[in-house]
C-alpha cells in the first residue's frame, strides 16, 4: 500500500491511498494518517481521483517523535574527520541516535530557508514510521513494528554544529526542519525491503545535476530492526514515530567514494564530497548550499518508476554574498 497526506489547510492534512504508478488516489476512512496508525487500519473510500505530489505534505505533517540514527557509520567517520573529531571504535557496535524536532516537518515540495553563513546541507536519507513499539523490545519485534518507508532530507546547518555538539548537550539550532518524500509506502510493496533494510539506488541531484547514487541497502551497518530496538531500550514507543537512518553512504572498494562524474555513487550530502575533497587536495571545493540552489530526492523501481514521488526543494538564504 501506498498513502499520502494532501495538505488542506489543516495541521495534520487528509490522508489518500494512492496507486501503484502514483497516478490515481482515494480517500482514506480514516481523515488524518495518525488517526489511521492508532485504529491499525486504513481502507480507501470513493472514486479514484488524479494525485499530484505537489498537493502533499510529508505523511506525517507532524509527529509525536523523530529519532534520526547514523546507520552508515561510514557519513559518520568522515564527517567527523571533516571537523577533526576522533570517531570512538564504539560506532560501530552502538547505534548513535539523536532526536530531532517533530512539530512541523517541510513539504516534499517546500523551501529550505536559512543563512548562507550556517552552511545549509541536504542528507538523503531512508526512513520509517513504526506501530507501537514495548520497552525493551527485541531486534525482530522492532523490526515487526514498522509500518510504512519513506525517503528523508534532514537538513543539516553544518558551520553550527561543531559549537552545539562541543556542549556536549545534542543538536538543536543545527537541525531545523526537515522533509519526507510524498509518498509513505509499506514494506510488502517494497521488493528491495529485505532483513530491516531498503536496497536500491537513492538518487540526490543538485541543480540537475547527478550528485548521489547511493544504494541504500549497501553499508548500512545497523538494519531498521536494530534502530527501533535501541530507541526503545528504556522508553515506550507510540503509533507514528519516525525513525531515520542518518544519511546513506557508500564507501569504493574498503575506502571512501567517488563523485558520481568520475564514475562513483556520489553521495547523499555536500558534507561527505567536501570530505573527499579535503583528502584528496587539501581543501573542500564544493560549497554548502547556496540560494537558488535545487535539490531533488528520489528512488526507482526496476522498471524506473518513481516509488516514493520526489523532494524536490529550493534553498533560499540571507546573507548571501
Amino acid at each position: 500500500m501506498k498513502i499520502a497526506t494532501l495538505n488542506d489547510g489543516t495541521p495534520d492534512g487528509r490522508l489518500v491511498v494512492v496507486s501503484d504508478d502514483l497516478k490515481t488516489q482515494r480517500f482514506a476512512g480514516s481523515r488524518t494518517f495518525q488517526a489511521a496508525l492508532d485504529a491499525h487500519r486504513i481502507v480507501p473510500e470513493g472514486d479514484a481521483q488524479p494525485f499530484s505530489e505537489a498537493r502533499c505534505t510529508s505523511p506525517l505533517p507532524r509527529a509525536y517523535q523523530f529519532l534520526d540514527g547514523s546507520a552508515y557509520v561510514n557519513h559518520v567517520e568522515l564527517v567527523r574527520e571533516a571537523r577533526g573529531a576522533q570517531m570512538p571504535d564504539s560506532f560501530w557496535t552502538d547505534p548513535l541516535m539523536y532526536q530531532g524536532g517533530s512539530d512541523s516537518f517541510l513539504s516534499p515540495r517546500e523551501d529550505i530557508t536559512g543563512d548562507v553563513n550556517w552552511g545549509i546541507d541536504f542528507e538523503g536519507e531512508i526512513a520509517v514510521i513504526t506501530g507501537e513499539v514495548p520497552v525493551g523490545a527485541s531486534r525482530e519485534q522492532a523490526l515487526g513494528a514498522v509500518r510504512f518507508v519513506m525517503l528523508c532530507n534532514d537538513v543539516s546547518l553544518r558551520a553550527l554544529i561543531p559549537d552545539e555538539l562541543g556542549k556536549g548537550f545534542g543538536f538543536v539550532q543545527s537541525k531545523p526542519a526537515c522533509s519526507f518524500s510524498p509518498v509513505a509506502v509499506t514494506p510488502d510493496a517494497l521488493p528491495g525491503w529485505k532483513d530491516g533494510r531498503l536496497h536500491g539506488i537513492l538518487h540526490v541531484d543538485l541543480n540537475g545535476e547527478p550528485f548521489g547514487r547511493t544504494d541504500a541497502g549497501v553499508d548500512m551497518t545497523f538494519d531498521f530492526g536494530t534502530l527501533i530496538a535501541h530507541a526503545a531500550k528504556t522508553r515506550r514507543l507510540a503509533a507514528g514515530t519516525i525513525v531515520g537512518s542518518g544519511t546513506v553512504s557508500n564507501k569504493l572498494d574498503g575506502g571512501a567514494g567517488k563523485p558520481v562524474a568520475e564514475g562513483g555513487a556520489g553521495y547523499a550530502c555536500i558534507a561527505e564530497q567536501r570530505m573527499i575533497e579535503l583528502i584528496r587536495t587539501g581543501r573542500p571545493v564544493t560549497p554548502f548550499l547556496r540560494g537558488g540552489d535545487r535539490v531533488k530526492i528520489w528512488m526507482e523501481d526496476a522498471e524506473g518508476q518513481s516509488v516514493f514521488g520526489a523532494i524536490d526543494q529550493v534553498v533560499h538564504t540571507a546573507g548571501q554574498r
